[in-house]
């Protein structure tokens, strides 16, 4: 069955991600994190089902999403295996009035995307962001900060730390350029979304440093910045491959929920 084989090849990615981590070797996390940066719309699970099948993806749609964009599937092009939810509506009607829709997602189905070089067809729109720019995505994650209830302040008091978080409060070193400003800030962000009380007191600070490096690294990558130290910090690993995957999924969720609010969609 393919849902099966779609679990199976996503467990044996993870499987072999712990092994290189346990090895001392992060290229192949920084590969799937660069591979969060593409796809940030796109489940943990689906991620690493696009970056095992095919780690040079850059682009993937399925046929029919393709044809709408006006670009066709190449004859013979090899499909990409992915987990698309099925989602079943039930039908209630409380206390005799209108009838209500509930719809929830309870199972999956496996469906093929295609990577962009894969197809032929009308040009696709260049992202914005020049690389080692941030443009305007600054100015968006401030004011995504802002909406979550976080100030933003600039102070000289944390020497050299480049930045602080604090519950409420994100502190920045003055004076950074502006990729270092934004790469800054996005790692502070990652500490405010991941790590609250709760959760702070279940992670060491090690896990805790490099899952907030990692959501920055996935954030720069994204809008075409290159976090140069994000390398140093990039060993997160904490014992066990659940432990892995359970970091990375909130590195996922983290970094898709900053990318959504300061990116263009699609």
């Amino acid at each position: 069955m393919k849902v099966e084989q779609a679990k199976q090849i996503a467990s044996k990615a993870i499987e072999q991600l712990s092994h290189a981590l346990e090895a001392g070797h992060s290229e192949t996390l920084r590969e799937y994190l660069a591979a969060m940066a593409r796809f940030h719309r796109y489940s943990l699970h689906n991620i690493m089902l696009i970056a095992s099948q095919r780690s040079d993806a850059s682009h993937v749609a399925g046929f029919q999403t393709w044809k709408q964009l006006g670009r066709f599937v190449k004859k013979g092009a090899k499909g990409i295996l992915i987990l698309a939810p099925i989602v079943l509506r039930k039908e209630t009607e409380p206390d005799n009035r209108a009838t209500e829709t509930e719809t929830s997602a309870i199972r999956f189905r496996a469906v093929y995307v295609f990577d962009v070089v894969d197809t032929d067809g009308r040009p696709l729109p260049e992202l914005g962001g020049t690389e080692g720019d941030p443009s305007g995505h600054s100015e968006r994650l401030k004011e995504f900060i802002a909406s979550r209830g976080i100030q933003l302040e600039y102070s000289d008091a944390i020497y050299p730390a480049q930045g602080q978080c604090s519950p409420g409060t994100i502190v920045l070193l003055p004076g950074q350029s502006a990729a270092e400003e934004f790469a800054t800030l996005a790692h502070e962000t990652g500490h405010a979304l991941l790590h609250g009380q709760a959760r702070r007191s279940e992670t060491t600070k090690t896990v805790r440093e490099t899952e907030a490096e990692a959501v920055a690294f996935v954030v720069c990558e994204a809008i075409g910045l290159k976090a140069q130290n994000s390398a140093d910090y990039i060993q997160l690993y904490s014992g066990d491959k659940e432990t892995l995957a359970e970091s990375l999924e909130h590195v996922q969720q983290a970094s898709a929920e900053i990318l959504a609010a300061i990116t263009p969609s699609d």
